[in-house]
């Protein structure tokens, strides 16, 4: 079938899907589960729905919600509006026993965190809280330290929906979630994870669904003022401290007889990172050079950087309430928050196996070394190309939603609508700067090393023959002829690189909810939401130049700044090279096939109908309640970019370009059953199926390939990468059990566990491609080898694969100690752990950090084991808490050189927090508390490798981060 044919079909076919949605058979089995509950209903489900209170809005507000048990028998209504239940925010025990009703309040599986004070989580960051939880583990950045992204069950954080008040967002990456980092936890009311959905939830994960809630001032029932100041000391232990500043302030009020409420919260930090010192041992591979006669092994080369960061973040949010009878309800959210980040990276690399790098790197000659078991543990290369680094990476980013909703109670009906504008930005710098010896320069420098074995990359000592914080040596120039050919030089003296990203968010939500009386079933609900979302990113980039652009130019670099090479104690000159163009130096727009396909945009449009019943009864004599429903869900995606592979050189003109735009549109029907069971005794037995997806990121929805010949072969060929506009959703099955045994509001253990069958994935895999369509009478095509003159060749993009499996259990204690002994009073326990396995197989080829053996690696972002410990004492205004969080080796992602994010293996780690405060009781200072908390007590470095975790490539110590300061409620 020829290639307009092939399209034409696959047209039909998405006109097809537009009108018609396949029929499910996970629906059919949901249906015939439900019918078995049908023979076993109530006679009067009225009477078990007022059994089951309706959740709080906030979590906040949860620590009053009375259990199943304790609930009096009372008419439903729209919102409470009469006698107000009193908020009383304060402490350890009130965040845990707020999180604990609405765990068990909840008809889904769910786990939640709740602020302990007015604009206070349990620790530092959103996503430190929610590590804490059963089956969660974070991932740091290894930029910074901070926790940076959150995996649930063993699944990649793309796998996971994150909200806002129930609302989807902008995002500042090329996911489609929001970095954590954006949401200051002293904004945050508190969070609810949910593991299992329901047809009403919008924008779940195939993981988990991450609802962040702040709080709605109609829940307190009196006037609230908070004043938080924090002093913080970074990157204790290490080189160099850093520091930073905290303040936040919070206010809610109620007026016109509780008609009317807002709830505001300011935040804004100022922080410096410890200094940070790295080595990257590339990749942890080794290179065979000849010496004596033989072939002895010794490393390929190494970065080592030394690093500071910055961290500044400016936060709002403000929540307007309108009640002004028990049946109308009208909230308005708004939420901001705009932060900068840089990054200064001092340091030195250099190829030492591979023996050159570049046009200006010649062979070098190897000279007293000492050989044991083939390996060179010490010796001396010649003609070595030295190169001093300083990089400078900024970013400015901002997030802005709005959230209106209305709710209307008419008769037995309750409806409400939802309207949300979300707004991400982000404008990012980064400037990449080389000093050395220029590419003429002669003669020319050497390296020794001592101590390699063949494995222990971080542990070399390294010395070089110059003295590279000798700004005579290491002047501003093209050290090793990085750019062009040798036919065609490009002088290359930096790099500076201006991404930008912009996303927005429109959405609109209808919902209708009534009681009825249909055996099991006793309310119902329907609703309809519509969601348009467009992101792009664009930007330029190109070589930094010499004043002049001579090949050879140099310039002596400014300033006086000498430091040392991250953990090889080199030392070596600096500087911070930010406003340099112009001054120093002239960029040269880089136009190629790898450039033009980082600029794309997308076009999405979801729009989704659910219908989902409630549902109580009996079943073998033990009385349920729960819901049952579906998703009809309509998707229509578009992804523009550019098509470029007949590049002759590295400008505009010699790398013309194709604009591309392709879409598609399909169906997927989810239904979802969640049923909780009282056993008895404070003890629930919860289960959930359901069918789950999770859409693709962003960015690989691009148009548009780029494609050049591969010379670095035996037999060179066309490669290229791109996007794919018709990448179909993640989707799986999922049954959950979960069994949770409580004591009052106080505590509860519980055992979970939970099965995922993957029905499809999507991988980046390398396939055969044939490029004719996109080549012309001037596109490269290999000369030599046994593909020379050929267009077809491989295509790296991502495609919709096979799934497997994913299954595991969580076990969960979290109870005060005076359950134990009254001798105990005042201190409390939460501990968790969860295994998580997986039989899926993804190809290692094709990802760039990976190297494995075998022909498969781990899914990412899975931790077989997680676990999670938290010890307290409060009482008599004393408040102490230490706190373990501990995660086996994962894969993860981190981004290149080029922004691009890769695969790499992240080695275990432990991590260990205190926490420390006194709240005055009584006199003119009561609601005065002073504090003091250590992250990172036990100073856990972030490790990187391929092969072995006994073979560490990269490794960064973060030091402690040390937090003093003050809280003020009245």
């Amino acid at each position: 079938m020829n290639a307009t044919a092939t399209r034409a079909t696959q047209a039909r076919r998405r006109t097809a899907a537009t009108f018609a949605f396949p029929l499910n058979p996970f629906a059919a089995g949901c249906a015939v589960l439900l019918s078995v509950l049908a023979g076993n209903a109530y006679a009067q489900a009225s009477g078990s729905e007022e059994a089951t209170p309706v959740a709080p809005n906030t979590p906040v507000a949860a620590a009053t919600v009375q259990t199943p048990a304790e609930a009096p028998a009372a008419a439903p209504t729209a919102f409470p509006n009469g006698a107000v239940s009193k908020v009383t925010v304060t402490g350890i025990r009130t965040g845990i026993e707020a999180a604990i009703s609405i765990k068990r309040n909840s008809n889904s599986i769910v786990e939640a965190i709740s602020a302990e004070d007015i604009g206070k989580l349990p620790d530092t960051s959103v996503a430190e809280s929610i590590a804490r939880l059963p089956g969660v583990t974070a991932q740091r950045s290894r930029g910074s330290g901070r926790a940076s992204e959150i995996s649930v069950r063993g699944l990649s954080p793309s796998f996971n929906g994150t909200l806002l008040n129930g609302r989807e967002m902008a995002s500042t990456g090329n996911a489609r979630n929001p970095e954590f980092d954006l949401f200051p936890s002293e904004l945050m009311g508190g969070v609810v994870i949910y593991k299992t959905p329901d047809a009403s939830v919008i924008g779940q994960g195939l993981a988990a669904t991450i609802d962040l809630k702040t709080v709605q001032p109609l829940d307190f029932g009196k006037r609230v003022i908070a004043a938080n100041y924090k002093r913080s000391r970074l990157g204790v232990r290490t080189t160099e401290e850093g520091s930073g500043d905290r303040v936040s302030f919070s206010y809610i009020d109620q007026f016109a007889d509780r008609k009317f409420g807002i709830a505001l919260g300011i935040t804004s930090y100022d922080e410096t990172g410890g200094e940070q010192r790295k080595f990257d041992a590339w990749g942890g591979n080794t290179a065979a050079l000849p010496f004596n006669g033989q072939n002895v092994l010794v490393p390929l080369g190494f970065t080592a950087d030394t690093e500071s960061t910055s961290h500044k973040r400016d936060g709002a949010f403000m929540s307007l309430q309108f009640r002004p009878n028990r049946d109308f309800r009208s909230t308005l959210d708004l939420f901001y928050s705009a932060g900068e980040t840089g990054l200064k990276r001092s340091g030195f690399e250099g190829a030492v196996g591979s023996n050159t790098s570049g046009l200006y790197d010649p062979a070098g000659v190897l000279q007293n070394v000492v050989v044991q078991n083939g390996v060179a543990t010490s010796g001396t290369l010649t003609n070595y190309k030295g190169v001093v680094r300083n990089h400078v990476e900024t970013s400015e980013d901002d997030l802005k939603t709005v959230g209106w909703k209305n709710e209307l109670k008419l008769g037995d009906w309750s409806t409400s609508a939802d309207i949300t504008w979300s707004k991400a930005t982000k404008l990012s710098a980064r400037y990449e700067t080389t000093a050395g010896l220029p590419g003429n320069a002669n003669p020319l420098d050497t390296i020794s090393w001592t101590g390699f074995n063949g494995g222990n990359f971080t542990d070399v000592a390294w010395r070089t023959g110059l003295n590279y914080s000798d700004r005579a040596v290491a002047q501003l120039t093209d050290v090793n002829g990085w750019s062009g050919t040798a036919t065609n030089i490009l002088p290359q003296a930096g790099y500076l690189a201006q991404p930008y990203v912009e996303d927005t968010l429109k959405a609109i939500r209808l919902n209708a909810k009534r009681p009825v009386e249909w055996g099991p079933m006793s309310a119902v609900q329907f609703g309809y939401n519509f969601t348009d979302r467009e992101k792009a990113r664009s930007g330029e980039e190109g070589r930094l130049e010499i004043l002049g652009g001579a090949q050879f130019a140099a310039q002596t670099m400014p300033g006086t700044g000498t430091g040392v090479a991250g953990t090889t104690g080199l030392p070596i000159a600096t500087w911070n090279p930010s406003g340099s163009l112009g001054t120093v130096y002239q960029l040269a727009t880089k136009v190629n096939a790898d450039i033009l396909t980082k600029f794309w945009d997308v076009k999405e449009t979801v729009q989704t109908a659910y219908l989902m019943g409630d549902l109580n009864g009996e079943l073998f004599g033990f009385e349920y309640r729960g819901n049952v429903g579906s998703q009809f869900v309509h998707t229509k995606q578009t992804g523009g970019g550019y098509n470029s592979g007949n590049c002759t050189g590295e400008t505009a003109d010699a790398c013309p370009a194709v604009r591309v735009v392709d879409s598609v549109s399909y169906w997927d029907v989810l239904p979802s059953l969640n049923l909780s069971f009282d056993l008895k005794n404070d003890q629930v037995l919860r289960m959930g199926l359901a069918q789950v997806l999770s859409r693709p990121n962003l960015d690989d929805l691009r148009g548009g390939i780029g494609f050049g010949v591969n010379t670095g072969v035996t037999n060179p060929f066309i490669s290229g990468g791109g996007g794919n506009p018709g990448l179909k959703p993640f989707k799986a099955k999922a049954f959950d059990l979960s069994y949770e045994k409580y004591f009052a509001k106080k505590g509860y253990v519980s055992a979970a566990v939970f099965y995922k069958k993957l029905d499809t994935f999507i991988l980046r895999t390398p396939s055969e491609y044939d490029f004719a369509p996109w080549a012309t009478s001037t596109t490269p095509l290999p000369t030599t080898g046994d593909f020379a003159g050929s267009t077809v060749g491989v295509l790296n993009r991502p495609e919709n694969g096979e799934g497997g499996n994913i299954k595991g259990y969580e076990l969960a204690v979290n109870i005060p100690l005076n359950m134990v002994s009254d001798w105990l009073d005042g201190f409390g326990i939460m501990a968790n752990h969860s295994f998580t396995s997986s039989a899926i197989d993804i190809p290692a080829l094709g990802f760039g950090n990976v190297q494995t053996s075998a022909q498969s690696i781990p899914l990412p972002g899975l931790s077989r084991k997680v676990s999670n410990l938290r010890v307290y004492y409060e009482k008599y205004g004393f408040q102490i808490a230490a706190a373990a969080r501990k995660r086996s080796d994962f894969l993860g992602q981190s981004p290149d050189f080029s922004d691009t994010l890769q695969y790499t293996f992240v080695k275990g780690e432990t991590i260990v927090d205190f926490q420390l405060s006194y709240e005055i009781q009584s006199g003119f200072a009561k609601g005065l508390s002073v504090f003091a908390q250590a992250n990172n007590w036990n100073n856990a470095p972030y490790q990187e490798y391929t092969n072995s975790s006994d073979s560490i490539t990269r490794r960064v110590d973060y030091g402690r981060t040390y937090q003093f300061g003050a809280n003020y409620k009245f």
